[in-house]
């Protein structure tokens, strides 16, 4: 097995490949949004840096065949210097159904995560949500495999398929809680609640009501109970210029509805008079 003067293990050249996944970023970091950056954090911290630069060169060629995650579980395929892919899987525990119900329970009692989740966003609060509950969503370990001979950990066909993964995370953050054993639907479903089933009320039924011509004409209150207000209180007279919204005219710099005011008082005392 060929060593460079580094220690690392030394394939032939790269078989390239065509119809590879291809990381969107070309150069810099990969992750953009908050919760792929967190497990790049974490990778970085973790693994050798020589190894994932040559990594992010893998994953940025196209050499990863394929990426399939399942609960626990990612696999994938890695075009190497070898005719064979190598084979490549990446472990984590998942969480049971208890621990699973006691997530939806705190993230239910959080009006805001609640509303941020079924909107398909992932709120930044939620990792404490899982810390408070000894449940971390980020694996801080990670238990990895890889079929090439490359002796070191991880090699850069694991950190192109780990830097791969984080941008899939970029696009769909219920990855992340898909990883650990809730996909996005059942997590939805159990926020939303157990759904209650009332047909629609239809707008054209009414109780049917025969009318005569001799209910159309009557009071729908008896006149005898009209009575005067007391003391001979009434409603002023400028009663709707108080209620309705003024108009936005103006006479000589003048709100119209202050000219109108002294209008409908003087009416209102040639109408008492």
């Amino acid at each position: 097995m060929p060593v460079g003067p580094d220690g690392w293990f030394e394939g032939g050249k790269t078989i390239k490949v065509e119809g590879g996944i291809k990381a969107r970023s070309r150069r810099g970091s990969i992750g953009e949004e908050w919760w792929s950056r967190r497990f790049i954090d974490i990778l970085e911290g973790i693994c050798d840096k020589g190894r994932l630069d040559r990594g992010r060169r893998y994953a940025r060629q196209g050499q990863v065949l394929n990426l399939d995650l399942e609960p626990g579980r990612l696999s994938a395929r890695v075009q190497g210097s070898r005719a064979e892919p190598y084979q490549v899987e990446v472990t984590i525990p998942v969480f049971d159904a208890e621990a699973w119900t006691r997530v939806e329970e705190a993230l239910a009692h959080q009006a805001v995560f609640r509303a941020k989740l079924l909107a398909g966003e992932m709120p930044t609060q939620i990792v404490a949500v899982f810390d408070d509950l000894r449940l971390p969503l980020f694996p801080a370990e990670l238990d990895m495999k890889c079929s090439c001979p490359d002796w070191g950990f991880p090699c850069k066909h694991l950190s192109a398929v780990l830097y791969l993964l984080a941008e899939a995370f970029d696009d769909d953050p219920f990855l992340v809680l898909a990883w650990r054993g809730r996909a996005r639907d059942e997590l939805l479903g159990a926020l939303r609640g157990p759904a209650v089933e009332t047909p629609p009320a239809d707008p054209l039924d009414v109780p049917d009501r025969p009318l005569g011509l001799h209910d159309f004409y009557s009071p729908a209150v008896s006149l005898a109970k009209l009575k005067e207000l007391p003391g001979g209180a009434s409603a002023p007279p400028e009663l709707l210029l108080r209620v309705l919204d003024p108009p936005a005219v103006r006479v000589r710099h003048i709100p119209l509805v202050d000219l109108l005011r002294p209008v409908y008082r003087d009416l209102g005392e040639d109408q008492a008079s």
